[in-house]
């Protein structure tokens, strides 16, 4: 499951005491960033005090937009919550604004069938257009493959009995589960969630991103619950665990150990960088990226809970997305300041796994993960410790989180590069007495 991350780290270093002034001026910073993000979030829990409260502080957030372009309108008219919605067009919300698929807040009410909404909106002078194709589906999500039945999944083949919880996140869990016979991976919607419709709308994009996708670094699709519930999304099942816990039991990899690692990860990410259909990852960093087995050997990525499939018209689009998608500590600065961006936020977050591989602990651990984050929009960057780097390393490393992202390189270069770097490595080094 995705999301930010939980505070990592270690905690025997701590960023200089701050002064009050600085302590009011973070705080003041964290709202401004998040604000965005807040109304849509009080929209969706019904929360009309909390709307309110911060359309008095800044009205123009009235106008906020998700990265699927709704406004706060479109949220509270999906799910009928008619007093967010009074607060936001007395505030003069855009009773007609259209999100990406051209839907307006009517359209989407009628589409969930919310009576009491329609009426409101329509005595705002509501406007019914843009349905077709919209994230309100009335009918069955049309199938992305030819024959849906390669990959719906009877939910009574899935053996429960010896389930083991391996991760929980805010819309459900994964478990390993087996399914005639072998183990695999589930990605179970909670319960409670499985009528809301900006959850089915993930879970379904993530279903539609995931039929396509074919790659050894890539974690494989094998097939999905749509049709009963709960919702669930089915892969195969890796043993190695995550690369997060790795890291935490082995602390620091010798270069070439992390260089093959770095290798897998590029291999991946160069596939689903791949021109016109680009998949961007967004939350890039090691609790998402899997060891198939024990023997470490081999890596892929996985969790694809906030990617975007973005088909490209010029090689240099940039897209205005949601910002502070993923997790603070490996996210882009680009993305934490709520800027446009495109697919290098991966090639950054990329570097970060590569520094932490290398120094055997996360990015600015002495920071909690927000700050960390901010640090880095600042400017700053992690400091290199470990003799490990080797300067040619070091340098990608360095390119890679640059802060300007057109200045970092393609995963089709970092591949080039790594490489290189491999073919100078001695072959009979004994690393392991220079990492720290």
């Amino acid at each position: 499951m995705s999301g930010s991350e939980g505070s990592s780290g270690h905690s025997d270093a701590h960023p200089p005491p701050t002064s009050a002034a600085e302590e009011r001026e973070k705080k003041k910073e964290k709202a401004r960033v998040s604000r965005t993000s807040l109304i849509l979030w009080h929209a969706h829990q019904n929360d009309a005090t909390a709307v309110r409260k911060l359309l008095e502080e800044d009205r123009s957030l009235v106008h906020a937009r998700d990265y699927d372009n709704r406004t706060p309108l479109h949220v509270a008219a999906i799910h009928g919550w008619i007093d967010v919605a009074k607060c936001l067009l007395d505030h003069e919300a855009d009773v007609n604004a259209q999100d990406r698929w051209k839907n307006t807040p009517l359209a989407d009410a009628e589409g969930a069938k919310r009576f009491a909404m329609i009426e409101l909106l329509k005595s705002y002078g509501g406007l019914s257009y843009g349905q077709n194709g919209s994230h309100f589906e009335p009918r069955p999500v049309p199938p992305p493959l030819p024959k849906k039945c390669d990959w719906e999944i009877d939910p009574t083949e899935l053996d429960f009995s010896g389930a083991v919880l391996i991760g929980k996140g805010s819309f459900g869990e994964i478990l390993k589960v087996s399914w005639r016979g072998t183990p695999i991976a589930v990605k179970r919607i909670l319960p409670s969630l499985s009528d809301d419709k900006l959850v089915i709308q993930d879970f379904r994009h993530e279903v539609n991103l995931l039929v396509k996708l074919r790659h050894p670094n890539i974690v494989q699709f094998l097939g999905a619950v749509t049709e009963k519930k709960p919702l669930m999304l089915i892969t195969e099942y890796l043993r190695g665990g995550d690369l997060h816990q790795h890291l935490k039991e082995k602390g620091a990899l010798n270069p070439s150990t992390a260089i093959n690692f770095a290798l897998d990860i590029a291999r991946g990410m160069a596939y689903l960088h791949s021109e016109p259909n680009v998949v961007i990852h967004r939350d890039l960093k090691p609790r998402n990226v899997l060891l198939v087995n024990t023997n470490a050997d081999h890596l892929k990525v996985g969790d694809f809970g906030l990617s975007k499939l973005i088909r490209v018209q010029h090689a240099h689009d940039v897209y205005k997305m949601t910002g502070e998608t993923g997790s603070y500590r490996y996210m882009a600065p680009e993305v934490f300041k709520h800027r446009k961006y495109d697919k290098k936020v991966d090639v950054f977050s990329f570097a970060m796994i590569l520094y932490e591989m290398l120094e055997g602990e996360p990015p600015l651990s002495h920071y909690e993960p927000y700050e960390a984050a901010r640090y880095v929009a600042e400017g700053h960057r992690p400091h290199f410790r470990a003799k490990g780097f080797i300067p040619e390393l070091r340098e990608l490393t360095e390119q890679c989180w640059a802060a300007d992202m057109n200045k970092r390189p393609s995963f089709l270069e970092i591949l080039k590069r790594l490489e290189k770097i491999k073919e100078i490595l001695p072959s009979d080094h004994h690393w392991h007495i220079f990492a720290s």
